[in-house]
C-alpha cells in the first residue's frame, strides 16, 4: 500500500504517494512437524508463570541492566513519537557522489495522482541542475534523512542510514607491489570492463528452488548441481598472467 507525503521545495507543496521500489522474491518455506506434517504454532510461554500466555498480557520492556527493565506503554511511544508532519521537506540540492553508497537504505518511487505541473516541473529542474535532493522525512513515525533523484522519468527517493548506524571499519595495510603486477591488474580490469545492465542478471539459486519444488510436486529427484572446477594459483604474479590470458583468448 502506498504511502502518502508530500514534496516541500520552497513554498511549493507536491502532494505524493511512495512506492516501496524493491519486492521480496525470496521462496518462503514453513516449518513442518516431521512426523505428521502438520504446521508448526510458535507459543508464547513465561518461564516464570509455566503458562502459555496471550497478546494481551504483553508488554514492551528495555533491558538497562541484568533482568532490570523499563516498561514502555503506548502511551509513552505516542509522546515521543516525532510532532513533524510525514512531509518529504528539501534541505539542500548536492552531488550524488558526496554520499557514500553505503549509506542508502530502502527506496521508493514517489509518483502523484493524476497530472501535477509543480511535480512536473520539479523532475525537469532538479534533471537539469545535476543535482540531487538532501530531504527530511517521516515514515511510520520515524524520521529519516533521503537522497531524491530522478532517474528514467522517475523520482526515485532512497532512504539513508545515520552515520551511528554505519559499522566502523579499520583500515587494511598496504603491501608492497611491482609495477608490473599493477600493468598487468589494469590491464585485466581493461579486458573485463562492461556496462551494467540488470537484466542479465538473474537470481540463480531463486530459479533452482523453484525448479526444485517443481520437482517435488512431480515425485521426480533433485539431482546435485555440478560445481564448477576452480584453479588455485598461489603466486599473485602468475594468477594475474594466466587469468589476462584467459580473458583475452
Amino acid at each position: 500500500m502506498a504511502l502518502k507525503s508530500a514534496i516541500t521545495f520552497g513554498l511549493v507543496n507536491i502532494p505524493v504517494n511512495l512506492n516501496p521500489a524493491i519486492k521480496n522474491n525470496d521462496t518462503s518455506f514453513n516449518y513442518l512437524h516431521k512426523k505428521c506434517l502438520n504446521r508448526i504454532s510458535y507459543i508464547k510461554y513465561c518461564n516464570h508463570c509455566k503458562k502459555n500466555v496471550n497478546n494481551n498480557d504483553l508488554v514492551k520492556g528495555y533491558e538497562y541492566n541484568t533482568d532490570k527493565y523499563v516498561i514502555f506503554n503506548d502511551e509513552d511511544f505516542e509522546k515521543i513519537k516525532s510532532d513533524e508532519e510525514k512531509q518529504i521537506e528539501i534541505i539542500s540540492f548536492i552531488n550524488i557522489d558526496e554520499v557514500d553508497p553505503i549509506y542508502f537504505e530502502k527506496s521508493y518511487f514517489l509518483r502523484t495522482d493524476g497530472k501535477n505541473k509543480a511535480f512536473s516541473l520539479f523532475k525537469k529542474a532538479l534533471t537539469k541542475s545535476k543535482k540531487v535532493a538532501l530531504a527530511r522525512t517521516v515514515i511510520r513515525d520515524k524520521t529519516y534523512y533521503a537522497i531524491l533523484r530522478f532517474n528514467e522519468g522517475n523520482i526515485i527517493m532512497t532512504t539513508l542510514y545515520y552515520e551511528e548506524e554505519i559499522r566502523e571499519y579499520e583500515e587494511t595495510v598496504e603491501e608492497k607491489y611491482t609495477e608490473k603486477e599493477m600493468d598487468l591488474a589494469l590491464k585485466l580490469i581493461e579486458s573485463m570492463s562492461g556496462h551494467f545492465n540488470p537484466s542479465e542478471y538473474v537470481d540463480d539459486y531463486q530459479n533452482k528452488i523453484k525448479d526444485a519444488i517443481d520437482k517435488k510436486i512431480d515425485g521426480k529427484t533433485i539431482k546435485k548441481a555440478k560445481s564448477k572446477k576452480t584453479i588455485s594459483v598461489k603466486n599473485l604474479m602468475d594468477a594475474l598472467e594466466k587469468s589476462l590470458k584467459e580473458k583475452t583468448a
